[in-house]
């Protein structure tokens, strides 16, 4: 049933386009410069943290200008209808395209590409999505996917909207380390996309299940890549969606390696480990509304990745290469002379000594 409500003496308020915890969003008219915007208006009489995320969500947008973003036009988020004002985009939310099956490999590439570019752009200024999933992707006319809803979104050096002991999201695209209630950073955004390509590709989501069930699983068990992706593809996705934090790229380098015909090389993967879980950790968990809050002082984590290291380095210098292999002395026999006894001749090794100089001087 469609709104009359005129907000500001300036928003005609319109049909229901969609509805969530804390916020419906309407099709709106904005009568003063006559185009047609989106509405999204909070529902009162929720939880203080909600209005808190709401007016974090207008602050956060108004900071951020990227293609791959929703506009914000317009906010009022102390009146007695609190609001905001974005850009309507006219289309559907991924979640709606992939419940027609999935994507071939080109689309996916070009929508990873574009949403990474969004995310780095976020990241850039210091802000974390925190809610990365297909819902909160609009597809608009263009073909440009925008992503939308920043109401968990936070700087990555402030303090939590919610309290220590509570972790909050969408239990099938969490980060391990947002289940376990560790320190949140962009790796998560960009675990999440991982999730979220898959599903493109597969048609369905890796974590099946309630939200217990969905957010605990991750901690055992990797998400699984189907073998016929190209191969760089195959890495990526394997790379994004890493238990370790310091294994995966960052949102820009994902950018780049959806885009490239010859994409960056990246750290190789190690073969992946059987993480184990205690089983009574999942029952002490506890869902809340469309996200999850779960209490990590309930929680006895799974052992985490292993970190990421390097190959050694190769020594560069003569002295490096000296106090690994150090030439025996050679012994050379000369030639008898007629009449007298062979003679032996210790010749000293003229080679590189740890003595000598390197290429570079060292």
């Amino acid at each position: 049933m469609p709104d009359t409500r005129l907000l500001a003496n300036r928003y005609r308020v319109g049909e229901l386009l969609g509805s969530g915890g804390m916020a419906e969003v309407r099709r709106g008219r904005d009568t003063l410069l006559a185009r047609d915007v989106a509405i999204k208006l909070f529902q009162p009489g929720h939880d203080p943290a909600d209005a808190q995320r709401f007016d974090n969500e207008i602050r956060t947008l108004a900071g951020l200008s990227h293609p791959g973003l929703v506009a914000v036009y317009d906010a009022d988020p102390d009146g007695e209808t609190p609001y905001m004002v974005l850009e309507l985009v006219e289309g559907r939310t991924l979640r709606g395209r992939l419940a027609d099956g999935p994507m071939g490999v080109e689309d996916v590439r070009r929508l990873g590409a574009a949403l990474a570019d969004a995310l780095a752009h976020v990241h850039a200024h210091g802000f974390v999505h925190r809610d990365v999933k297909p819902s909160n992707i609009l597809l608009g006319e263009d073909d440009v996917p925008r992503l939308a809803d920043f109401g968990l979104a936070r700087l990555t050096d402030s303090a939590r909207l919610t309290r220590a002991d509570q972790v909050v999201g969408t239990a099938a695209y969490l980060a391990p380390e947002q289940v376990r209630g560790a320190e949140i950073t962009p790796a998560v955004d960009v675990y999440a996309l991982g999730l979220v390509l898959l599903e493109c590709l597969t048609g369905h989501r890796e974590y099946e299940g309630a939200e217990i069930e969905a957010a605990v699983a991750r901690l055992h068990r990797a998400p699984e890549v189907p073998d016929g992706l190209p191969s760089d593809l195959k890495r990526l996705l394997i790379l994004m969606t890493s238990l370790s934090v310091a294994r995966r790229p960052t949102a820009s380098e994902c950018a780049r390696a959806l885009l490239a015909a010859d994409p960056p090389t990246l750290v190789a993967p190690r073969p992946r480990r059987s993480y184990g879980l205690v089983a009574s950790a999942a029952v002490l968990l506890a869902a809340v509304g469309t996200g999850l809050v779960a209490h990590r002082d309930h929680v006895t984590p799974a052992e985490s990745a292993p970190p990421a290291t390097t190959a050694p380095a190769v020594p560069t210098s003569t002295q490096q290469r000296t106090a690994e292999w150090t030439p025996a002395p050679v012994v050379q026999t000369q030639p008898p002379v007629a009449g007298q006894p062979p003679v032996q001749v210790e010749k000293k090794n003229k080679g590189k000594s740890g003595k000598g100089k390197g290429k570079n001087g060292t």
